[in-house]
């Protein structure tokens, strides 16, 4: 089998939306590259690819709006390398000078299904199973190498591994147009990977996720 299903929850989620720009406003649900990185988060090699195929809405769509205090500053890579090169620098950064207050609009007490599929990439040498038993093990434990987030790093989440999904509770009892959304990163040119998006619909609660390249998907 190399289709898993996890359970994830948070108390606040935030899954940005690109054409918002500078303030950060929320989806209405979790997004297929935000899905991919919970799976990413508890077991990821270069030789696998995980493929996100299913979402399921547990909670009602809920809104907080809260106005934080960012760093908006970044160490230069030009500081990081003269800092590599003598064996010493200076690479702090000081908040009171870069700190940036932003208004953002965030979801709160969110909770999802997500089903994914495993592949192997086309220079993975070991079998399927391997990273299969390797997955499930980890998922069932409560192991991950980073801790998954619900689109940003501070909004933790909690996870379950769940082997049978046909036993759980059904989804949210709701249905609609979620518009255009963010699918995932196309990588085909490394150096300038382009985002593609897909018309998102929730019917009674379930998304179903669209091929990559399939149809309805744009850049």
């Amino acid at each position: 089998m190399n289709t898993f299903c996890l359970e994830v929850s948070g108390p606040f989620a935030c899954f940005t939306r690109p054409e918002m720009k500078v303030e950060r406003v929320s989806y209405d649900v979790i997004t297929p590259s935000a899905a991919r990185s919970v799976f990413e988060a508890i077991l990821w090699k270069p030789e696998i690819r995980w493929t996100v195929t299913r979402i399921e809405v547990l909670k009602p769509v809920r809104w907080i709006n809260l106005r934080r205090n960012e760093v908006g500053a970044v160490v230069s890579t030009r500081n990081v390398q003269q800092a590599m090169n003598a064996g010493s620098g200076k690479l702090a950064l000081f908040i009171e000078d870069e700190r940036q207050q932003r208004a953002g609009l965030f979801l709160r007490d969110v909770a999802y299904r997500l089903h994914a599929e495993l592949a192997l990439s086309p220079k993975a040498r070991d079998p399927l199973v391997k990273y299969t038993e390797m997955f499930a093990r980890r998922a069932a434990r409560g192991q991950c190498v980073n801790q998954p987030y619900l689109g940003c790093r501070e909004f933790a989440a909690d996870f379950r591994l769940v082997t049978d999904p046909a036993s759980e509770p059904a989804a949210l009892a709701e249905s609609r147009d979620l518009g255009w959304m963010l699918h995932d990163l196309d990588f085909a040119n490394p150096a300038d990977p382009q985002p593609r998006f897909f018309r998102a619909h929730m019917t009674n609660g379930v998304i179903d996720v669209p091929p990559f390249s399939g149809e309805g998907a744009r850049s």
